[in-house]
């Protein structure tokens, strides 16, 4: 069985000198990766500070050593895949072949209109982004690109040197409709998922979990269509978006993390605290929270005795999760 790995989500709206200290002590908690939003705006924030997510990557990868970085999610509403893969190149190289490339089709709202165009229907938002991965993964595999699609064309893209990891970086693919794990199943390295992506946070407890259990199995399938083993693939869930006060105390976040754990997925996520509003939280909560967790498992797995929490949801938890 695969370890559960711990990681957390950044928003871009800290001025350097506090980003600076967050990307840090994220880095020495312990936890496996960080994320961050890309969007050009978001939400109730949209009239508040927001920054560009690849540019405050780049920095921080230049800053940390350990985690994993990357972004959750770029989207075609308003990145063409051609520069965006050059971006993801050099970060890549910047950070030491420590980034993930974090894409999704893109809601509709703001970033989709930005450009000035209309929203797409449904049938050509999926199939756009169909194309902008396909074409991702050829831009990030071969030095030399050609692509003509209905909505991306390359004309002798260049990517030289290419990528840190080989045969590029993962992608992190997150979907949930038939079309979109389609997607997932032919490219994905992470699969990620937000539970219901059109009312994030809205569903009861309860099915908010059955929802999670029900997509797990779609993906499943979607894999075998493609005749690919699903359980090669991470699975990537943010609880934020899925449950209230994930991490309010040490009991709260281990029974989180074990009924993700249960369900199948390999790795949890939640946002980082923010002092107001959405993902509003304390950062002794947080801190609390995964350090808790992580003595929780250390200690079962010293005293051989993972049956005190959930047996079957922590026994793959690796000790190893905070160093």
């Amino acid at each position: 069985m695969t370890n559960v790995r711990l990681g957390a989500v950044v928003l871009p709206e800290y001025e350097w000198t506090r980003a600076r200290q967050i990307w840090t002590g994220l880095e020495r908690l312990g936890i496996d990766h960080a994320w961050m939003f890309d969007h050009h705006s978001w939400r109730t924030l949209s009239d508040r500070t927001w920054y560009d997510s690849l540019t405050v990557l780049t920095a921080v990868a230049g800053i940390t050593d350990r985690i994993r970085i990357g972004t959750m999610v770029a989207t075609p509403n308003f990145r063409h895949p051609v520069v965006l893969a050059k971006q993801v190149m050099t970060l890549d190289e910047i950070s030491g072949g420590r980034f993930v490339f974090g894409v999704g089709a893109g809601a509709a709202g703001p970033d989709a209109l930005l450009l000035g165009g209309t929203e797409l229907p449904g049938q050509d938002r999926a199939n756009r982004f169909a194309e902008f991965v396909e074409l991702s993964d050829l831009l990030l595999r071969n030095q030399v690109t050609d692509y003509a699609g209905r909505h991306f064309t390359a004309v002798g893209a260049r990517m030289i040197p290419g990528c840190v990891q080989r045969p590029r970086v993962p992608f992190a693919i997150a979907a949930s409709g038939p079309r979109g794990l389609a997607v997932v199943a032919r490219h994905a390295d992470v699969w990620v998922t937000i539970g219901d992506a059109r009312q994030p946070g809205a569903r009861r407890e309860a099915d908010s979990w059955r929802l999670l259990g029900e997509q797990m199995r779609r993906l499943e399938h979607a894999c075998e269509r493609v005749g690919r083993d699903a359980r090669e693939m991470r699975k990537l869930v943010n609880v934020s978006r899925i449950v209230s006060g994930p991490y309010e105390t040490v009991e709260r976040f281990t029974d989180v993390v074990s009924r993700c754990r249960e369900l199948g997925f390999t790795d949890v996520v939640v946002n980082y605290p923010r002092s107001d509003g959405v993902f509003s939280g304390t950062e002794a909560a947080f801190e609390n929270a995964m350090h808790g967790f992580a003595e929780f498992v250390r200690k079962d797995q010293q005293n051989g005795c993972l049956q005190r929490c959930r047996p079957q949801y922590l026994g793959g938890v690796s000790p190893s999760l905070f160093r």
